[in-house]
């Protein structure tokens, strides 16, 4: 079956943040909530208006989207659930241009959102995925940071990359998070203090980990032509992938499913890697930055620590990467961290980004990664977004 390539005359705008905060007693409702008052308000849509709806979130349950349609007050005609993690983000964006375009609903709400707190966090590890349990747990590992302590020494060993490399990564993103009045941390990381963090799980060390916290994304997806009538500031979609459980023969990932699907990608949108001006990578721990500019195009399979060394990624360097701070600086708050990178992409795009425009910015590239396992990533996905001035 010929897949549909195009996704002209989609729009998305509205960029949301409800500022992330490091512990919470609020739960994910009330996030969601926040979420979408505020997309009715900085949008003068009506929420009668918006008539589809993504949710995702880690610490909603038992509710899903469709209990959110009763604590919120809306009646959507599409709706659509995304337990994906860090690649909802791009998913929602994906499969609810997709529902505009076939009329399915005109104004689409696309929102992540969640808590944090002691007993929340506890029962997102534990219940995160039973074949990660049943096969770490036993050995007396458990959570994300064993996991990607075990994808990095194994990147480590077979490319020759360094805890510098990681680091430039680390604090790159750090610079970007001091021009973003909306990031958790607010002091300098130098590669000094990021060698010298104490160790969680060897090889990773403490700024290789993003930060939990509490807090919700959004956007809006609709026509260009609705966009153009409410006066709305907006990006394009020029393209977009997702794939699921990719390369399952490695026996660790070293490669995802970007790799698969990124010359469609590309197609799509007529552009190629080098006429990205920016990158929004997901990015949970710095391993998988670098595994995205590999299989994105960027450079080739195990090139990753060369290109970090020839490029700085900061708002104003040569390959501006994670503008915001990303997970790593700006924080996580749960499935929203997969939303953060559409959002700024969005701001980036539209003169929202403040002191971190990236300069003359016109074709933005934003990555998903989620649902981890006790080697590997399930879900993958990207999304090319364009100025449309």
């Amino acid at each position: 079956m010929s897949r549909r390539l195009s996704y002209e005359g989609v729009a998305v705008a509205v960029p949301v943040t409800v500022p992330y905060v490091r512990h919470s007693t609020h739960g994910a409702h009330w996030f969601i909530g926040q979420a979408l008052e505020a997309l009715v308000r900085e949008s003068g849509i009506a929420k009668e208006q918006i008539d589809g709806l993504t949710v995702s979130s880690f610490s909603l349950g038992p509710d899903t989207a469709v209990g959110v349609t009763q604590h919120l007050g809306v009646s959507p005609r599409w709706l659509d659930h995304i337990p994906t993690g860090g690649a909802s983000g791009v998913m929602a964006l994906r499969r609810a241009a997709r529902a505009v375009q076939a009329g399915d609903a005109d104004i689409v709400a696309c929102i992540a959102g969640d808590t944090n707190h002691v007993d929340s966090f506890r029962q997102m590890l534990g219940g995160f995925s039973y074949f990660a349990r049943d096969a770490s747990y036993p050995y007396g590992s458990g959570g994300p940071n064993s996991i990607f302590a075990f994808i990095t020494a194994n990147y480590m060993r077979q490319y020759g990359a360094t805890r510098e490399d990681f680091g430039r990564i680390a604090v790159a993103q750090r610079a970007n998070a001091l021009k973003n009045p909306l990031a958790v941390f607010k002091k300098p990381l130098t590669m000094e203090e990021y060698l010298r963090a104490r160790p969680i799980s060897d090889p990773i060390h403490l700024f290789d980990c993003v930060m939990p916290c509490a807090g919700a994304e959004a956007f809006l997806v609709m026509t260009e032509a609705r966009a153009r009538e409410l006066d709305l500031p907006h990006v394009l979609v020029r393209g977009a992938i997702e794939r699921h459980n990719a390369y399952s023969d490695d026996p660790i990932m070293v490669r995802g499913g970007w790799r698969v699907d990124r010359d469609e990608l590309y197609a799509q949108a007529g552009a190629r890697p080098a006429e990205v001006d920016f990158i929004q990578t997901y990015d949970d721990y710095p391993v998988i930055v670098m595994l995205q500019f590999e299989d994105l195009g960027f450079c080739e399979k195990g090139e990753g620590p060369a290109f970090v060394r020839s490029h700085s990624l900061t708002w104003d360097g040569s390959f501006p990467n994670n503008t915001s701070g990303g997970q790593l600086s700006a924080g996580q708050a749960g499935c929203a961290g997969g939303f953060l990178g559409v959002t700024e992409a969005v701001r980036q795009l539209t003169g929202q980004a403040g002191e971190r425009a990236v300069p003359d910015a016109r074709l933005g590239l934003v990555t998903g990664f989620g649902m981890v396992t006790y080697d590997r990533c399930l879900c993958t996905g990207a999304v090319l977004l364009g100025s449309a001035s």
